[in-house]
């Protein structure tokens, strides 16, 4: 039998911490910190809420609200990140800078920084800014897990046709350390699937627990 995923409870007392507009007004750069990513549209906010069964952010009828590098705390040592959206066409070109600059300076100086969950809406992954946020994943090695989000949104072949195909293109541009699923914040598709790689990520699951299970 399973054992429970410790990340499920923990996420579950999940409570805003701070935000920040630039790198040096984040929490200390200590323990275990797991970074959501997206464009704007691509369904994070909802994801986030989902995976950790809070209203922590701000979903809205108007994508690229957030602004700022939101922090929400776990426990002493562990924390989720929710990074600014990009790609919204209103939002004006000197923010869009802004983010990219504050968004370039916390990806790589986190040290506390054990992965990023990528969002892409199934139905138009690997944007550019997807690309981006995947060249800056192969190039420091962190790992990466993309949830193709709004899978409900197709039939459930089409979406296993769109995952195979999303799947040999990373693989064949990135390499084998970025990982992919389907998702739906509605359907909950997928949705132990994702908290079993924050789990890892945020220490909580070893791969003895991985062993144990598949006994």
């Amino acid at each position: 039998m399973q054992a429970k995923n410790p990340a499920i409870g923990l996420c579950q007392q999940a409570t805003f911490l701070i935000s920040a507009a630039k790198v040096d007004q984040c929490p200390d750069d200590q323990g275990y910190e797991v970074a959501f990513a997206g464009r704007s549209n691509a369904g994070k906010s909802s994801a986030l809420n989902t995976l950790t069964h809070a209203s922590l952010a701000r979903t809205s009828k108007t994508p690229g609200r957030t602004q700022l590098l939101n922090f929400f705390r776990l426990d002493e040592e562990r924390r989720l990140v929710d990074l600014p959206g990009y790609g919204y066409a209103k939002v004006p070109i000197p923010l869009k800078l802004h983010w990219q600059k504050h968004l370039e300076a916390y990806l790589g100086s986190r040290e506390s920084l054990r992965g990023l969950m990528l969002m892409m809406d199934i139905r138009h992954p690997l944007t550019e800014f997807d690309r981006m946020m995947l060249d800056w994943s192969g190039a420091s090695g962190m790992p990466m897990h993309i949830l193709l989000t709004k899978a409900d949104k197709l039939a459930f072949g089409a979406a296993k046709t769109t995952l195979l195909k999303v799947q040999q293109e990373i693989r064949k541009g990135w390499g084998d350390h970025v990982s992919i699923q389907l998702f739906s914040a509605p359907k909950r598709i997928g949705v132990e699937d994702a908290q079993t790689v924050l789990g890892h990520w945020l220490g909580l699951i070893g791969e003895e627990d991985d062993d144990q299970a598949e006994d």
